[in-house]
C-alpha cells in the first residue's frame, strides 16, 4: 500500500459494528464488564478509550512502530518520554530543540535529577564526545527549531546503539509523510501533533511511537499512570486531519520552495534557511533520508526593529504561535516559541533578534510572496 492510500486507509478504518466509514467518536469514560475482571479490551478511558486506540494505531503503522500512544500534547508525549529515566541518568540533546523541549528538561527534570548536556546533533563527533557512562539516551530534532539543522538519524543510531542507549526523535517538522526515524534506527519518535498532523489549527495533542514492543508497553504505563491522555473528540479530529496528510505536505512543501528560492535572491536578507535550498548544509543529507524538505522557512531580516516592522505589514502570514496549519503562520523565535531561553544561549545558537520563522500553508504562493514584498519593501 503506498503512503497515499495508506494515510486514507491504514489503520483501523470504519466501524465494523455499523458500516459507518469514520471511526466514531466513543464519548465514555468507563466500560460495562461482563465478570470481575472479564471486559472486550476496555475498561477505563485514561488506560484504553476505542477512538484513541484507533489513533494509537494508525500513527503506529505511519511510523513503521510497535505501539502507538496520544497525548493531551505534545509535551505531555515528550514528558511521559523523559519519565522513562531516573534521577542521575543523563542525556545528550540537540541545541537547536523547540523551546519547549528545552524549558521542561532545564527547569522541571532536572529538578528531578535528570542531568542534560546540549550539543549540535549535526556534529556526530561533538554528540559522541559527550556521551557519558550514565547517559540513556540522544533527544534530537532534525530539521531543527528554528535553525532547520539537518543531523544524520542513521549515523546517531548507530552510536547510540553502540552505546546501548536510546535514540529519540522529534519528527514535528517533517511528519511521517517525509521521514520515518524508526525506519533508520531510531528507538522513539514523536509528534506535536497540534502541527502539521492536525493541520487547522483546531486540536491540541501529542503522539509517540516506539519501536520496540516492550517499550511501548513502558511508555503505555507510564501514560497510565501519568495520566496525560488525548480524548476522544481531539483523537477524532486528529484522524480526521491526517487523512489529507500527504496533499497538504505536498502543498507545504512547494510553497515552501518558492517562497525560499525568492528570499533567497533579494539583496535585503541577511541568511535564509530552508533545507531545500543547495546552499543548504544539510541538502543532501535530508535528500538522503527523507522523502522532502517540509514546510518550515527561517529567515533574518537583520534587526528586532525590521522583523518587528515586517511582522506588523503582514496580511495572509498570520502573527501566531505554532506551525503546520493550512494557514500561514509567522513568528520571531526570540520573542515567541524560544523565548524561554536565555539570551546569551540564544545568541550562542544564532537565533538572533532579526531571525523570522515562518511556516508556509497551501494559500496560493503569488499571494504570499507579494504579502511578504511589501512588508518587506
Amino acid at each position: 500500500m503506498r503512503l497515499k492510500t495508506r494515510l486514507i486507509h491504514g489503520g483501523i478504518d470504519g466501524d465494523p459494528h455499523t458500516g459507518a466509514v469514520s471511526v466514531p467518536i466513543y464519548q465514555v469514560s468507563t466500560y460495562k464488564q461482563e465478570a470481575i475482571g472479564k471486559h472486550k479490551g476496555f475498561e477505563y478511558s485514561r488506560t484504553g478509550n476505542p477512538t484513541r486506540h484507533a489513533l494509537e494505531t494508525y500513527i503506529a503503522e505511519l511510523e513503521g512502530g510497535a505501539r502507538g500512544l496520544a497525548f493531551g500534547s505534545g509535551m505531555a508525549a515528550l514528558s511521559t518520554i523523559l519519565s522513562l529515566f531516573n534521577k542521575g541518568d543523563h542525556l545528550v540533546v540537540g541545541d537547536d530543540v523547540y523551546g519547549g523541549t528545552y524549558r521542561v528538561v532545564t527547569r522541571v527534570f532536572t529538578r528531578l535529577g535528570l542531568e542534560a548536556t546540549y550539543v549540535d546533533t549535526s556534529n556526530l563527533a561533538a554528540v559522541e564526545a559527550a556521551i557519558r557512562p550514565e547517559t540513556k539516551a540522544i533527544l534530537m530534532e532534525t530539521p531543527t527549531n528554528p535553525l532547520l539543522k539537518v543531523s544524520d538519524i542513521a549515523s546517531l543510531a548507530g552510536i547510540a546503539k553502540s552505546k546501548g542507549i536510546l535514540l529519540i526523535v522529534d519528527n514535528t517538522f517533517m511528519t511521517p509523510y517525509w521521514q520515518n526515524p524508526l525506519d533508520l534506527g531510531a528507538d522513539i519518535v514523536f509528534h506535536s501533533a497540534t502541527k502539521y498532523l492536525g493541520g487547522h489549527s483546531d486540536v491540541v495533542a501529542g503522539l509517540a511511537v516506539t519501536k520496540d514492543a516492550m517499550l511501548g508497553e513502558e511508555l503505555h504505563f507510564l501514560q497510565n499512570a501519568i495520566g496525560g491522555v488525548l480524548g476522544p473528540q481531539d483523537s477524532w479530529l486528529l484522524l480526521r486531519g491526517m487523512k489529507t496528510l500527504g496533499v497538504r505536505m505536498e502543498e507545504h512543501e512547494a510553497n515552501a520552495r518558492a517562497l525560499a528560492k525568492w528570499l533567497a535572491e533579494r539583496g535585503d536578507i541577511q541568511r535564509v534557511i530552508y533545507p531545500g535550498l543547495e546552499s543548504h548544509p544539510g541538502h543532501t543529507l535530508i535528500q538522503k533520508q527523507a522523502r522532502g524538505f517540509g514546510g518550515m522557512i527561517s529567515f533574518d531580516v537583520g534587526s528586532a526593529s525590521r522583523a518587528e516592522e515586517v511582522l506588523s505589514k503582514v496580511k495572509w502570514f498570520t502573527l501566531a504561535e505554532s506551525l503546520g496549519a493550512v494557514e500561514s503562520l509567522i513568528s520571531v523565535p526570540a520573542r515567541m516559541t524560544h523565548a524561554s531561553i536565555p539570551p546569551e544561549r540564544r545568541a550562542e545558537l544564532g537565533i538572533t533578534d532579526g531571525l523570522i520563522r515562518i511556516s508556509v500553508g497551501i494559500e496560493d504562493v503569488e499571494d504570499l510572496i507579494e504579502d511578504l514584498e511589501q512588508a518587506l519593501s
